[in-house]
């Protein structure tokens, strides 16, 4: 199994991005997506979920900014980025708990990380 993030870049505040992490290899199914940061010399930082019957949960300073959806036929989850600004700099990594067909359990799998640019 493997997550490839992608729709990262430089852009100037005020901006938007939409990222995308679609999943690829034994997939039987999904349970909760999200997508992390981390911004240069802190720690990775949660940014937002999504459970599989959609339900959404966010950090209160991208709120209102930023949404976070996935779809399930393609295996793949997508974070759409409004009114950057340079805060919301770092790297960002897709995480998704999955089942593969070989067995059932659920496991957490990382995406790749695709990195955001905010200028001022």
């Amino acid at each position: 199994v493997q997550l490839q993030a992608s729709g990262g870049g430089l852009v100037q505040a005020g901006g938007s991005l939409r990222l995308s992490c679609v999943g690829s290899g034994d997939i039987f199914n999904i349970d909760d997506m999200g997508w992390y940061r981390q911004a240069p010399g802190k720690q990775r930082e949660l940014v937002a979920t999504i459970t599989r019957t959609g339900t959404t949960n966010y950090i209160d300073s991208v709120k209102g900014r930023f949404t976070i959806s996935r779809d399930d036929a393609k295996n793949a989850q997508y974070l759409q980025m409004t009114s950057l600004g340079p805060e919301d700099t770092g790297v960002y990594y897709c995480k998704a708990t999955i089942r593969r067909w070989v067995d059932r359990t659920p496991r957490d799998y990382w995406g790749s990380g695709t990195l955001v640019t905010v200028s001022s």
